[in-house]
């Protein structure tokens, strides 16, 4: 059986294609021309003997066995960084590093102050912060850009590990002057003529309240929107209800630019999860931090 030769630069190349659609933003991303990304997709899918991507109008999207290979050459160029930063962090010639990814509701509530007080005891490491939805945090971890996670749901994959921290609290919020805060215990089927707000897909958010609706069997009108700053306005302006995390709405709530509704029938309280990945050896600083964030200065 011939030895299979892949490269890193056709990891990279085929990557890039995943991220970006095409050969042409490929080819941007890497700085590199057109033609040797697609040379090194040919070369590919020659050593893999199948066809990776197909054509789509100007585009490219990933075959059955594309999609099968993409976690496979994330982990290969992802633990390739991650071995490169613990040379050089071995050789003394560059800073540690620790990245970190968070879910929006994260990283606007208690994500910051804990990095503040990471950094304010361990100033020689130097973090970094990403912040998106819950799909985008699973695929920076999974894929090794990110060395930990900070979400509010834990996903069935044997390739992270999940380690559950504070409770996350989930309220109904509504408008300051709905009339229903008279008497704010409710049953969540008094609220079927209320639109729901939705966070976009991907969105632990989003799923949350897609969920609670569906074990119920409702079917109310809903609105997507980009943010919980978008979702909250949108409720002040009495244009619906929602499910979120207490944390993302506690100013609000607080100063009486929000109003909650408690749901006889609510959601049960989920707790906030520190995800890691189960790949590979785990560096000193991210077994420092994930120790700090068990025991942290600061509440959760």
């Amino acid at each position: 059986m011939r030895e299979v030769a892949i490269t890193i630069t056709q990891l990279s190349a085929f990557l890039a294609v995943v991220r970006g659609g095409s050969v042409t933003a490929a080819a941007e991303e890497l700085v590199v021309t057109q033609p040797s990304v697609s040379a090194a997709i040919s070369a590919l899918n020659r050593e893999l003997g199948c066809t990776l991507f197909e054509r789509v109008g100007r585009g490219v999207r990933l075959t059955a066995a594309g999609e099968a290979f993409v976690p496979y050459a994330a982990d290969v160029v992802g633990l390739l960084d991650q071995g490169r930063q613990r040379a050089r962090e071995a050789a003394r010639v560059c800073r540690q590093r620790l990245r970190i990814a968070a879910v929006t509701t994260a990283a606007e509530s208690f994500v910051p102050p804990l990095l503040r007080a990471f950094v304010e005891r361990h100033p020689d490491i130097e973090v970094t912060l990403d912040v998106g939805n819950q799909s985008e945090v699973l695929s920076r971890i999974l894929g090794h850009s990110s060395d930990m996670g900070f979400a509010g749901r834990s996903p069935a994959d044997d390739r992270l590990v999940a380690e559950p921290l504070s409770e996350n609290e989930i309220v109904c919020i509504t408008a300051p002057d709905d009339v229903r805060l008279a008497d704010p215990a409710v049953m969540s089927r008094d609220l079927v003529d209320r639109a729901w707000l939705l966070r976009e897909p991907g969105s632990g958010t989003r799923a949350l309240n897609e969920k609670f609706l569906a074990d119920r069997r409702l079917t109310p009108t809903t609105l997507t929107l980009g943010s919980n700053g978008a979702i909250k306005k949108a409720v002040r302006a009495g244009l619906g209800v929602s499910l979120v995390s207490r944390v993302a709405a506690a100013d609000e709530l607080a100063a009486g630019l929000l109003g909650e509704l408690r749901l006889i029938d609510g959601p049960a309280t989920w707790p906030w999860f520190m995800l890691r990945s189960a790949v590979g050896e785990e560096r000193a600083s991210v077994a420092l931090f994930a120790d700090f964030v068990r025991a942290p200065v600061l509440p959760l």
